[in-house]
């Protein structure tokens, strides 16, 4: 082979090296700017995640009103927005389409909007209203379709038969596909009180001292007959039913699957499930028959009212440590109810500093129309 072949081969093997190693620095280039971009966007996500929810959330309750326009909504909702109000739990009566007109005007100014319906209590319901083998027996043996406990409306459905809690199930679908909620707000998710609080007994010249059997719920042939086929036995038989674990813990897992399968309806719409539930999970389980520390759910709102039990504002820090204690290990967040009327604006602002202190994630008033000038200093001042 002459020298100038020789040369030629060599070159063009030269080329070849040089194009292979020119090849994989670009590999590695373009490995290392997707590496870079990745960590871009995930701390942009970090961002905009952080900027989105607040520390701290301030929420209030409000009910709908037809006779208010939308020029008076606006004001309303800006007003809360100027004061430091952070989310709005809208009643709506359960109607999607109130929800739709309301929601855009709230998230226009800055809040957050939630949709609070009345969940085994369903007042005035004209559906179930057609169903009266839908509504909870007493003890006694009387349903609240006639028969009200406590007061007019109370008109609690059952939460096993299946009729019924594939209505309010419904209910809750309807209000989760609406556009731009944040979630589905759960109240009078449980039975009838079996014990009032303390402070209420003398408006209804009681004494609570046991339970009560015009009080105690649900007695219907549905729940009965679900009980003794998993239980061999029947509470009407019971001696004490106070004691009877079995059937308290049976009810208590009625209310837990309403709640459990609502949660998956909501997520199912990209929105959260939230609750209204009583001070703390052992009182809740005394009184209600609600152990909300065990539902599938994204947020509680325990309603910590100190005036109706009795209790100083410091209870307010009570309750929410129990709470929080009790909800260790899971998910759910937890916000401080509180109840205005009876409230200073210093009371206020002790409220929410026992609230934080407590490890609450916010703190929810109620409700937004009885809000005064002083209480909404003492919100803003607090968010300084």
């Amino acid at each position: 082979m002459s020298l100038k072949k020789m040369a030629k081969l060599f070159k063009k093997k030269i080329n070849m090296r040089i194009s292979r190693i020119m090849l994989l620095c670009s590999i590695l280039i373009c490995a290392s700017c997707k590496t870079e971009t990745k960590k871009e966007k995930e701390m942009v996500q970090d961002v905009k995640t952080e900027v989105k929810a607040p520390s701290f959330k301030y929420w209030t309750w409000i009910t709908a009103d037809p006779a208010k326009s939308e020029s008076e909504y606006t004001t309303e909702f800006k007003k809360y927005k100027e004061n430091g109000i952070d989310a709005v739990l809208i009643n709506t009566l359960t109607d999607p389409e109130v929800l739709k007109k309301l929601t855009p005007l709230a998230k226009k100014e800055g809040l957050e909007v939630h949709a609070w319906m009345f969940t085994m209590n369903r007042p005035g319901d004209e559906v179930a209203l057609q169903h009266p083998e839908w509504y909870a027996v007493s003890k006694e043996g009387k349903s609240c379709y006639d028969t009200r406990p406590y007061v007019d409306y109370y008109q609690w459905l059952c939460p096993t038969r299946k009729e019924s809690r594939n209505h309010i199930l419904g209910l809750v679908e309807n209000l989760a596909k609406v556009e731009g909620i944040t979630s589905v707000h759960l109240d009078y998710i449980r039975y009838s009180d079996i014990f009032l609080p303390i402070g209420l007994l003398p408006k209804y010249n009681l004494v609570q001292d046991e339970e009560l059997p015009e009080f105690d719920f649900c007695y219907c042939e549905v729940c009965l007959q679900t009980f003794e086929k998993e239980h061999h036995k029947n509470p009407k038989d019971v001696k004490n039913t106070a004691i009877d674990m079995e059937w308290k813990q049976f009810r208590l897992n009625q209310i837990k699957r309403v709640v459990d399968e609502a949660y998956e309806i909501v997520h199912k719409y990209d929105k959260k499930l939230t609750a209204a539930v009583f001070p703390y999970p052992e009182m809740a389980d005394h009184m209600v028959r609600q152990r909300w520390d065990k539902w599938n759910i994204d947020e509680v709102l325990p309603m910590i009212y100190h005036n109706f039990y009795n209790e100083e504002v410091d209870w307010i820090g009570y309750a929410t440590d129990q709470g929080v204690k009790d909800l260790e290990g899971r998910e759910t967040k937890l916000h401080t109810g509180v109840y205005l009327p009876p409230m200073s604006a210093e009371d206020v602002s002790e409220a929410i500093r026992l609230a934080k202190e407590n490890g609450a994630s916010g703190i929810s008033f109620f409700d937004g129309n009885a809000l005064t000038e002083e209480q909404f200093k003492a919100i803003k001042a607090s968010k300084k």
